[in-house]
């Protein structure tokens, strides 16, 4: 992958939306770019996350252990981030992450990461309004459910 393939792939990630093309371009030539083969684990639930991915291309799985028995959560495409929390703050995945087919990903280093937001302070400032309207709709989603496993 060139450069501007990087580019265009960070421009996609929704988390990097508001990004200026020369700040994906530093958040791209700082990123590792790692190849997998299907069935290779990408991370593991609960071991320390000190950086996020971005798939590039192909297909992960992402599952939680139970009993010695994969419990599939959901899967990840093109475009889509692993792990963002580890680029604001030391954390532990959440759920394992294994290649559904061969998966091209960038590895996004939280102290690059940092760097960058410490250049641009106005993005710290986006994605802290960004992360909290998040959570707030999430707050809100779980508000609304909760009737639901009332006692």
């Amino acid at each position: 992958m060139s450069l501007h393939d990087d580019v265009r792939i960070l421009s996609g990630v929704r988390l990097f939306q508001g990004f200026s093309p020369e700040q994906l371009r530093l958040l791209a030539f700082g990123s590792e770019k790692l190849r997998v083969t299907r069935h290779h684990e990408i991370c593991r639930e609960g071991a320390a996350a000190d950086a996020a991915y971005v798939v590039a291309a192909g297909q992960a799985g992402l599952y939680r252990e139970r009993g010695g028995e994969r419990a599939w959560v959901g899967t990840a495409g093109p475009g889509m981030l692993l792990g963002e929390v580890a680029l604001i703050a030391p954390t532990h995945w959440l759920t394992s992450a294994a290649a559904m087919s061969d998966v091209t990903l960038m590895r996004l280093d939280r102290m690059h990461f940092r760097r960058i937001l410490e250049e641009y302070p106005e993005l710290a400032v986006l994605l802290h309004k960004r992360i909290s309207s998040e959570l707030q709709t999430m707050i809100r989603r779980i508000e609304e459910l909760s009737p639901r496993f009332a006692g």
